[in-house]
């Protein structure tokens, strides 16, 4: 006799139905990526074969495919590292209460109730009436930081909540500077943390489409290029493209999932030396 109840049963077929209404328009795309030369858009297949990969890297009619990445990678880059550095120093502050932290915290927080495309037009109209450039590199830039920041900060917040103050005073007792412990004690410490804000922050730049789609101005960005690409593009090719990317994304979480899988055995390993010299 099976020992598990009929609930079980019940909950995981709704568990799998939920993955495959998750998953399933990827893998459909993916499957589809992989059409032959006479390929279409739909089922059935016509063939199997590599030939709209290959068509990815020939010159394109219609699009900019690799500016467009190159540019997703760039802004994503930036976005990274500001929504990292912002986040500490925004998360280092508030451990201390300030006159007006409570209303600088609902301030941060209502950008992610505001409709992204009112983020994207009201950032795009304050840099055209300021006579500055609307740009990927500016206005997309500072649109998508209204997105990144908030997540960072509460991430900042609920590290820092648990953050035990004996070790930094600790260091002090031992002479060190307040720069000496946050560089060797307390960014060591919370480093897992940080790689987890800097993925939020690539990735939640990376494929921004509403937030970007009227701050980017006339060069766009890799989620705006494939957005137009759906309107003239009737082969497998811009399927191609979504595994691509797709396959880049869970690359790049991949990537960051071992760094943090790597910094947590280095300090484990570092705390075991430590305890075996006292």
């Amino acid at each position: 006799m099976d020992p598990r109840p009929r609930s079980f049963y019940v909950l995981a077929t709704i568990f799998g139905l939920f993955l495959l209404f998750l998953y399933g328009p990827t893998i459909t795309i993916a499957v589809l990526s992989f059409q032959g030369p006479e390929g279409g858009l739909t089922f059935p297949m016509r063939g199997i074969s590599l030939h709209w990969f290959r068509d990815l890297f020939e010159e394109q009619a219609v699009g900019d495919i690799w500016g467009s990445f190159g540019r997703s990678l760039v802004l994503g880059l930036m976005v990274m590292v500001t929504t990292v550095v912002v986040s500490v120093m925004g998360g280092l502050a508030f451990r201390k209460r300030f006159a007006g932290s409570a209303l600088l915290f609902q301030l941060v927080i209502a950008s992610l109730v505001i409709p992204s495309i009112l983020v994207s037009l009201g950032v795009g109209l304050i840099f055209s009436q300021a006579g500055l450039p609307v740009h990927w590199a500016t206005s997309g830039f500072g649109s998508q930081l209204t997105w990144t920041l908030p997540f960072g900060l509460l991430i900042m917040f609920a590290v820092f909540n648990r953050f035990n103050p004996a070790y930094e005073e600790a260091a002090r007792d031992q002479g060190a500077t307040a720069w000496q412990t946050i560089r060797h004690v307390v960014l060591p410490i919370i480093a897992p943390s940080l790689l987890g804000v800097a993925l939020f922050g690539f990735t939640l730049s990376y494929d921004e489409f509403a937030r970007t789609l009227l701050t980017a101005g006339s060069r766009n960005t890799l989620p705006l290029e494939i957005y137009g690409m759906t309107t003239n593009v009737t082969t497998p090719v811009i399927f191609a493209l979504g595994t691509l990317t797709t396959v880049f994304s869970f690359a790049v979480i991949g990537v960051f999932l071992l760094t943090v899988t790597l910094v947590s055995r280095r300090r484990a390993r570092a705390g075991s030396d430590a305890g075996k010299a006292v």
